[in-house]
């Protein structure tokens, strides 16, 4: 029998209030399994990742994580029950140290904190600078780092290279990378350049109107460029 999901969702209708951006959504994640999300802007990537961490209102369905329905827990039992969130706005903490950030959200397990300034080389100067005191890319990096010192079992990311000089792009790219071969725990990757999606993981959604129209390998869409075209109206 094959292993249960590390993540289900299972006709997802969500929304915020009363309006529904997503319709009849299913999505299954193996444990230590990496899927791209892609698409046009306003389709409901980002949404969707939200729902999963409990941001939006929920209409129908059912998500469960690691075999426990959380769709009626607060952000925070979500967090503790295993998910890890990277917003598309960083969301961290002006007012607080680089250190403080990562000791706030630290949680017993494999990623320390040396462990993701291993990761992310770059913040080991910045300790003690304020959140507010970071430039985009190291309040990206910390965003992840923060995210990963949580231990989550699946890691959620929205658009981490979005408004990034190149450089910073390849650099971090470069550290998902190793995020992903690491496989202690499934990652869900929004990301708006498919290019970077394609080559991220070797599974890639792509949504449309709030569904999902394509879930399957990322190499067949790098391959058929038509097909990709087709599917969200712009080249990888």
């Amino acid at each position: 029998m094959a292993a249960s999901p590390i993540l289900d969702l299972d006709g997802v209708s969500a929304g915020y209030g009363e309006t529904i951006v997503l319709e009849d959504v299913a999505l299954a994640l193996g444990a230590g399994e990496s899927v791209s999300i892609i698409g046009r802007n306003g389709v409901g990537k980002s949404t969707l990742l939200a729902t999963m961490m409990g941001h939006t209102t929920l209409h129908r369905g059912r998500i469960v994580l690691a075999g426990q329905d959380i769709a009626a827990l607060p952000i925070h039992r979500r967090a503790l029950a295993g998910l890890g969130y990277v917003p598309q706005e960083r969301e961290i903490f002006p007012s607080l140290s680089l250190r403080e950030n990562l000791e706030i959200a630290a949680r017993p397990g494999r990623w320390t904190i040396e462990a993701v300034l291993e990761l992310f080389p770059p913040l080991a100067a910045r300790l003690g600078n304020m959140g507010n005191q970071l430039s985009g890319g190291e309040q990206q990096m910390l965003a992840i780092a923060r995210a990963l010192v949580g231990n989550p079992v699946v890691l959620l990311m929205d658009e981490p290279t979005e408004g990034l000089a190149p450089v910073i792009v390849d650099s971090l790219v470069a550290a998902m990378h190793r995020l992903r071969s690491d496989h202690g725990f499934a990652i869900v990757l929004v990301e708006q350049h498919a290019e970077i999606a394609l080559d991220f993981s070797d599974r890639t959604i792509v949504m449309s109107r709030g569904r999902i129209v394509y879930d399957g390998p990322s190499a067949t869409l790098k391959a058929d460029h038509a097909l990709l075209d087709s599917l969200i109206g712009v080249a990888a």
